[in-house]
């Protein structure tokens, strides 16, 4: 658990800024993805847009009106934190998973190994936006577990977000009887988002 206290404050500045303009972004030129260094930035932000929107979606839409009134607590202000952080770690796993499987597949692709090279990168870079070290520990943990079991050649056409859908529903500080109504839900919510992503880095990929 973080040692810092927050704020809804905190979360407007860094967190929600992501989340109410992001549709302005669809309109923003993008460029295309031509690099190992381009792909790592594609999936650092766009792991933490489908974390962010969604989380703070998915609260929005439970809370209602009383929605800003619980920033003003600093337990609930810890579970989202933990929730953002646990949920964005399980978002790079996918995304990285999902291009380098899309590149593997669509551009015969040799060098797999660099997966893992940008996704410790990026969680080592997190380190300075105090993401929680235990969080990236078993960020780190988790994600060579799953590299051990991949199928290079079809993970990106065989639910490649599932986990990150079923990570929203596991942190998202909601009461649990409620959870379950949502469950189907939340989770087609993120992968809605997860489509909108695919569809942009297919776009976009140059390699």
């Amino acid at each position: 658990m973080s040692k810092y206290k927050f704020s809804w404050k905190d979360l407007s500045l860094n967190d929600f800024k992501v989340y109410f303009f992001s549709l302005f972004k669809a309109f923003i030129p993008k460029n295309k993805i031509r690099s190992f260094d381009e792909l790592e930035e594609f999936i650092q932000m766009k792991s933490a847009w489908v974390s962010q929107v969604t989380l703070y979606g998915y609260l929005k839409t439970r809370m209602g009106t009383r929605y800003v009134l619980h920033f003003e607590n600093d337990e609930f202000m810890k579970s989202v934190n933990l929730a953002k952080w646990n949920i964005y770690a399980v978002a790079l796993q996918d995304l990285t998973f999902y291009t380098f499987s899309h590149l593997k597949a669509h551009f015969n692709l040799k060098e797999i190994n660099r997966s893992k090279e940008i996704f410790l990168k990026i969680l080592d870079d997190e380190t300075s936006n105090n993401m929680p070290l235990e969080i990236i520990d078993e960020a780190k943990k988790s994600f060579n577990e799953r590299i051990e079991k991949i199928n290079w050649e079809n993970y990106y056409s065989d639910i490649p977000f599932n986990q990150s859908a079923l990570s929203l529903y596991k942190w998202a500080p909601i009461a649990e009887d409620l959870k379950i109504l949502d469950r189907k839900i939340v989770l087609n919510s993120v992968i809605l988002k997860w489509d909108v992503i695919k569809k942009e880095f297919i776009e976009r990929i140059q390699f």
